[in-house]
């Protein structure tokens, strides 16, 4: 693949940052924000340049890990994930298409104050003259950006000191009259101004010595614009009278002409015409390296990843980008468009603070020259100051931003999908956060013990398949010298007085209990027997539950159903109420395990776990980890092999973990299988760890944790998500 030359020093960087800010931020929004808030636009414009500051920061440290072209694309791909990279990459690059082409649009009735011509042909053919130019490459475009805003600074310097003597501080009146609404809602408005301020990030890959050049660019840039609008902004103010240029399309050019005559009006208009050309120029050559990035990363056609031998260029994505352009000149209502692609602009400044947490959370290489001061509460501020700047923008302008998303979704999930399979940054440390939470809870577990653990024997069965159950109980209590309350619980009808069948005691129940005693001094544990008559059994096995104080209670129960899991049965019901633990068994028969499975996807329950690793340590055994073999990603293979040692320590039983294949190929059977149960209902049906390996061919138990101890909904979701 061809790579971009480095062409681009700091007088280029800059030029192109403060080249693509001044241009709306001057000559187009004050029309706009002093009708709304008169004075107080002055400080709507400091504020912003504030609330910008994180953005302008993270973008600054992420550029100098990741010189490469697509900037915010890069950055929110890499740390978000290709979902979100999709919606970030073509999000801005529409955003910064409209704002190329309002700019131009913006800048022809300037221009029209001198000479009579129509509007769309010169904004159209100056559009042409710019991609041409960003056709030749980047090194030209950086040199044409210089020299315009040269040009442009020294005439808007010359209009703000000889506009100041003529300040009226009563213009100044009413100041805040507005309040903080007022200020919030100028603001919204004009934050806008600042969106160019990191533009330069997406030709980083152009860039010499990025890790010095860029901070520079970004941060100097954004000081300097900051100050120059605050200044402009106010003269402007203050040398007019209160609304007399709300509305008008040449705001600046009606403040020159009252101070300084005829010739501040022409070097004003040569300002206005520079300015909207500059930020057209950079918006050009910014917007074009987002298909560029998003081809190379497969998330766009291959061809737009094509860089000129000839001019060294990416003339397929630029192209693209003025085919764009031009269409939006000719066809589409630039300034409502311009406004709702804005809106989208915030959102994406607040994607970027949230990229540099997960570079720097996650166990993604990242090793940037320039970091960020304050972490993480610079980005956390930058964050929450932009969903709240949303908020003002209005409703149109948040439907847009909605729409634009929507788009991007659909493209990711009909191209993008089907053809990359890589994850981001924070889902990696999502991901291991939860891991290590996970282990948490189950030390946690570990350490509460079981002191007595019932045995509800609800079906008659055979002595091997009741001493299968009693035994798992024996070695779930053993190490923690427990009791095991082995109870068979017999239903009567209804019409049948409880006080005469319980008084009886038949053979069956003698038979039993000589059993369990046997079975007491076998094993080495205690048990006692016992046997129960209702006329309801789910409601008896937890009335004896709670009676007792027991820790879980151990019955045999088929796997569940469908139409069981979502409408419930009896032992459904016993799962739902019992006061404690539930471990319901799948028996197949039980004389103790050393190869004991936990099946389904990391992290496992707790519950699960130490049920496991109290198997596995009962019988000198080890603990397999069981999960499906779905082309994992590197990052994924890596935390799961993360939390399989730091799982190996708490259980201090070997553990090794096995992908199986989702046709249920699997090696040698083993001795129990664990797997984790939801709770019943719906929620089982949604959560529920079915096997792996669709007939493991032994006894399965399914953990079900007591209400009190299951993770939350969300939590769950989570989970699914990123393991």
């Amino acid at each position: 693949m061809k790579e971009l030359e480095r062409d681009l020093g700091l007088p280029s960087v800059l030029a192109i940052s403060i080249g693509a800010m001044i241009g709306s931020g001057i000559f187009i929004l004050p029309a706009l924000a002093l009708g709304l808030a008169g004075p107080l636009v002055i400080a709507a414009y400091a504020l912003a340049g504030l609330l910008v500051v994180p953005a302008a920061l993270s973008k600054s440290e992420m550029a100098t890990a990741m010189p490469e072209a697509g900037g915010t694309y890069i950055y929110i791909e890499r740390g978000m994930g290709p979902l979100l990279g999709t919606i970030a990459g073509a999000g801005t690059w529409f955003s910064l298409s409209f704002k190329g082409a309002l700019a131009l649009v913006g800048g022809v009735p300037y221009l029209l104050l001198l000479v009579d011509l129509p509007l769309q042909p010169v904004a159209l053919g100056l559009a042409a003259l710019l991609i041409l130019v960003n056709v030749f490459g980047a090194k030209q475009t950086g040199r044409l950006q210089l020299g315009i805003v040269v040009v442009m600074l020294a005439a808007l310097g010359w209009f703000a000191a000889g506009s100041a003597p003529a300040v009226q501080s009563a213009n100044y009146a009413g100041f805040f009259d507005a309040g903080i609404g007022g200020l919030l809602a100028a603001t919204g408005l004009v934050f806008v101004s600042y969106a160019g301020v990191t533009k330069v990030a997406s030709v980083a890959e152009e860039v010499e010595d990025p890790g010095r050049n860029i901070p520079l660019g970004i941060l100097g840039s954004l000081a300097f614009t900051t100050v120059l609008y605050v200044v402009i902004v106010a003269v402007l103010v203050g040398v007019t009278d209160p609304g007399s240029v709300a509305g008008s399309l040449t705001p600046v050019a009606v403040a020159a002409e009252a101070t300084l005559g005829q010739a501040g009006v022409v070097a004003v208009i040569l300002a206005a015409v520079l300015a909207l050309v500059s930020t057209a120029n950079a918006g050009i050559l910014s917007s074009s390296r987002y298909p560029l990035a998003m081809s190379r990363d497969k998330l766009a056609p291959p061809s737009l990843s094509a860089v000129s031998e000839r001019f060294g260029t990416p003339v397929n994505a630029i192209t693209l980008t003025g085919a764009v352009l031009l269409v939006l000149i000719a066809f589409v209502p630039i300034m409502e468009i311009a406004k709702l692609a804005s809106a989208f602009q915030i959102l994406v400044f607040a994607m970027v603070n949230l990229a540099v947490i997960a570079f720097r959370e996650g166990s993604t290489a990242y090793e940037p020259e320039f970091t960020s001061p304050l972490y993480p509460w610079m980005q956390v501020f930058g964050v929450v100051t932009g969903l709240g700047l949303l908020t003002q923008m209005g409703t149109v302008a948040l439907a847009g931003a909605v729409v634009i998303t929507l788009g991007s979704v659909v493209w990711y999930l009909v191209y993008v999908r089907p053809r990359v399979s890589r994850e981001g940054a924070a889902t990696d440390a999502i991901r291991r956060q939860v891991g290590r939470e996970s282990l948490t809870a189950v030390e946690s577990t570990m350490d509460e013990g079981r002191r007595e653990v019932l045995v509800a024997l609800t079906k008659a069965g055979d002595p091997d398949r009741e001493r299968a159950l009693v035994r798992l109980a024996a070695d779930l209590v053993k190490p923690d010298d427990g009791r095991v309350v082995a109870v068979r619980f017999q239903e009567v009808p209804d019409q049948l007085p409880l006080t005469e069948e319980a008084a009886v005691q038949s053979a069956a129940d003698r038979s039993f209990e000589a059993r369990m005693a046997s079975l007491a001094d076998d094993l080495g544990v205690a048990i006692e027997a016992d046997e129960v008559v209702s006329h309801d059994t789910k409601h008896a096995v937890v009335n004896v539950a709670d009676s007792r104080g027991v820790d879980t209670v151990v019955a045999e129960h088929e796997p569940l159903r469908l139409r069981s899991r979502l409408l419930g049965d009896p032992i459904d019901w016993v799962v739902r109420h019992a006061p404690c633990d539930v471990l319901l068994v799948d028996n197949l028969g039980y004389d103790g395990a050393e190869a004991v499975v936990l099946s389904g996807t990391p992290p496992y329950p707790a519950l699960a776990v130490n049920v496991a690793g109290g198997v596995a340590a009962a019988g000198e055994g080890s603990v397999s980890l069981w999960y499906p073999d779905d082309e994992p990603t590197d990052e994924r293979r890596r935390t799961v092999e993360d939390y399989r040692t730091e799982l190996s320590e708490l259980l201090r039983v070997p553990v090794h973990d096995t992908t199986t294949r989702t046709d249920g190929g699997r090696a040698t059977t083993p001795d129990l299988l664990v797997r984790g149960g939801a709770g019943g209902g719906l929620r089982d049906a949604l959560f529920d760890d079915r096997p792996v390996a669709p007939s493991p061919g032994c006894t399965t138990v399914t953990v079900y944790p007591h209400e009190s101890r299951r993770p939350p909904f969300l939590r769950r979701l989570l989970e699914r998500a990123t393991f």
